[in-house]
């Protein structure tokens, strides 16, 4: 499953930028397709492949491991409706299945959390509060039907909800403990950090989505109290590894790309607030400059094991150096055209573009590789 949902995302990632390069459907309708078709269910199965881990406990059961194909054909009905070839109502109905599926997975968290022996690692919590802030941005979609009235200020909560809690939360709480182990090492900060930071991340989020949807200044005092989140994560990996051995690392290296990404995200936020940028380019710049480089740095490391499953092997070693080739160079790519694209240059997508087939025909040559020699 999870190696469908990584190829899945990808083939979303190819069809989101040639629509956003041909300027049909709307963005909206495009940034839907790929949260919901291809994100959100990654972020699901994820969470599934990770939870079990930090809580020291089985795999999750089959059931709970289709949940992501369910939201993918949720997303889908929701594309559908935004395109106008679905009833309007089928915005409501395709929140309403995610809701039930995001309650379902909170559910399934809390009981591992639960049994776990001894204390469950702290990253848990970074999930959980990452599927409630989902819920609430769906509880806001049959909202703005029935008060078309506050429908923008509502969209806007729904918005950054998504974007920074869902997304964000569930990003920056995988980074802290993925990136040590792309570099093969442990950080024996990271649980500490994970536990003081998660407050200070969910009253930024908060900040921003409601400063954001009224126009008050807290917006900016959110976006700068979740940037310090961030920047914490940045000194540490900096002090532990030197910048050096972080961009050397084909996996390291995007991974480190998504937090200047996302520090650049809250950067054009800040700057839309002020009325400086579009806030149609900041969306654009967050797929390019977050999203990309964070799936396909997380895919560098998880795929070789999700493909090769059980211990460590020659094989699998092969298949991680072969799919970290490139990797900075691609994280670059990424970075520059978010940074064009977010003060209008639509152009800049072609360079997106290519660091996304960059790094497809690099695994399709690992793949083919590792099959010759099976």
């Amino acid at each position: 499953m999870l190696i469908y949902l990584s190829l899945s995302a990808l083939a979303t990632f190819i069809a989101t930028l040639v629509l956003l390069r041909l300027g049909q459907p709307s963005l909206p309708a495009v940034a839907h397709l790929l949260l919901t078709v291809g994100i959100m269910p990654l972020i699901f199965g994820a969470i599934t492949h990770f939870v079990p881990v930090l809580t020291r406990s089985g795999a999750a059961p089959g059931s709970l491991l289709l949940a992501p194909i369910l939201l993918q054909l949720a997303g889908g009905l929701a594309f559908l409706s935004f395109i106008g070839e679905a009833p309007a109502a089928g915005f409501s109905a395709a929140a309403g299945g995610t809701l039930l599926l995001a309650a379902l997975l909170a559910g399934w968290m809390t009981l591992r959390a639960r049994r776990t022996l001894g204390t469950p690692h702290p990253g848990w919590r970074w999930y959980l509060a990452a599927v409630g802030l989902l819920a609430v941005a769906l509880i806001l979609v049959p909202a703005m039907t029935c008060w078309p009235q506050a429908r923008h200020p509502l969209r806007l909560v729904h918005l950054h909800l998504n974007v920074l809690g869902f997304v964000g939360l569930s990003a920056l709480g995988t980074l802290q403990v993925l990136l040590p182990t792309v570099l093969n090492s442990t950080d024996a900060t990271a649980s500490q950090r994970l536990r003081r930071q998660l407050p200070v991340a969910l009253a930024a989020i908060l900040m921003v989505a409601v400063g954001a949807a009224l126009s008050l200044p807290v917006a900016l005092a959110g976006a700068l109290l979740l940037a310090g989140v961030v920047l914490r994560l940045a000194h540490s990996s900096l002090r532990q590894h030197g910048w050096r051995r972080l961009l050397d690392d084909g996996a390291a290296a995007p991974l480190c790309g998504a937090l200047a990404g996302f520090l650049l995200l809250l950067c054009m936020g800040a700057g839309h607030a002020v009325g400086a940028l579009a806030g149609r380019d900041s969306v654009v710049a967050f797929i390019v400059g977050f999203l990309l480089p964070l799936v396909t740095g997380a895919l560098t490391q998880l795929l070789p094991v999700w493909l090769l499953r059980g211990k460590r092997t020659a094989r699998r070693d092969r298949l991680h150096v072969a799919l970290r080739r490139g990797g900075a160079q691609r994280a670059l790519l990424f970075l520059v055209a978010a940074a064009c694209l977010g003060i209008g240059v639509t152009g800049a997508l072609w360079l997106a573009l290519l660091g996304l087939l960059y790094f497809v025909a690099v695994l399709l040559q690992a793949l083919q590789a590792n099959r010759e020699r099976a």
